[in-house]
């Protein structure tokens, strides 16, 4: 158990810090209010349910993985019909609603790429495409990695 809390703690320090985001106050209230959640879903992803935590996009045409990454990661691959950017807005709203934290790194008209954390867990979503494909990659860890690289699958 105390292993998991620091896990947690050490989740919640690099989320503060990712992609040079220093917004401790928000950080320090979401700690605060999602503790017992935190632990659930840490030990969700210790117990090799990381592929639970990743919802799968509306519009789904193709599913690859998931794939074993390091660090005892996972990948995901969706092919998706609809316009990137509507697509990966409505993916935003499902990593939500599956109790994700996230930060959007960047936005267009072509996609987006989100980092997120569920308790201990990490996630990188890369998305992007044109007209009405939309191609997402997804990677998660139990932990936030040392290289949280989220590489794309082959199309």
């Amino acid at each position: 158990m105390r292993s998991a809390v620091v896990v947690v703690v050490a989740a919640i320090t690099l989320s503060g810090t990712a992609c040079g985001s220093s917004d401790s106050g928000k950080t320090a209230a979401s700690s605060n209010s999602s503790a017992s959640s935190s632990l659930s879903s840490a030990a969700a992803a210790d117990s090799g349910q990381l592929t639970s935590l990743v919802p799968t996009p509306e519009n789904t045409n193709t599913t690859k993985g998931p794939d074993s990454l390091a660090d005892n990661g996972i990948h995901l691959y969706f092919q998706v019909s609809g316009a990137p950017a509507d697509v990966m807005k409505a993916y935003q709203a499902a990593l939500e609603a599956k109790k994700w934290d996230v930060t959007s790194v960047v936005t267009s008209d072509s996609g987006a790429t989100y980092t997120g954390t569920n308790g201990a867990a990490y996630s990188v979503v890369d998305g992007g495409g044109y007209q009405d494909k939309t191609y997402i990659d997804v990677c998660a860890w139990p932990a936030k990695p040392a290289d949280p690289n989220c590489k794309r699958s082959d199309r």
